[in-house]
């Protein structure tokens, strides 16, 4: 009887471990999309999987006209600076940079409040 409840444990915890890495396996990352991005100062084109610097102004696939210093001049006329970080994607949305996970300060409000009060 402990033999058969042994294996059956063993059995479950195999087909759970397969399962796992069936789904694993499945999970594929998709490519990069093409974009321009501001990094240190300086216009990068991702295209097809490559980096190229951006030299010369490359008009978008809605109009908006991106130049190697970073300016961006919008179909309607606008015009922006795109700031390190930033990138905008072939049909002219602009992206922020992401922002890393910043640690919360430790301090609880309640503790603040008592550092500010006056004895």
């Amino acid at each position: 009887m402990i033999t058969a409840l042994g294996m059956l444990t063993c059995s479950t915890v195999v087909a759970q471990d397969t399962i796992m890495h069936k789904k694993m396996k499945t999970h594929k990352m998709s490519p990069p999309k093409d974009h321009i991005m501001m990094k240190d100062g300086k216009m990068w084109v991702m295209k097809n999987g490559k980096h190229t610097e951006l030299k010369e102004p490359m008009t978008l696939e809605n109009g908006t006209m991106v130049m190697a210093d970073g300016t961006v001049k919008m179909k309607d006329g606008n015009t922006m600076m795109l700031k390190n970080g930033n990138s905008i994607d072939m049909m002219g949305k602009v992206m922020p940079m992401k922002m890393k996970k910043t640690m919360k300060s430790p301090m609880k409000r309640d503790s603040m409040k008592r550092d500010t009060m006056k004895y």
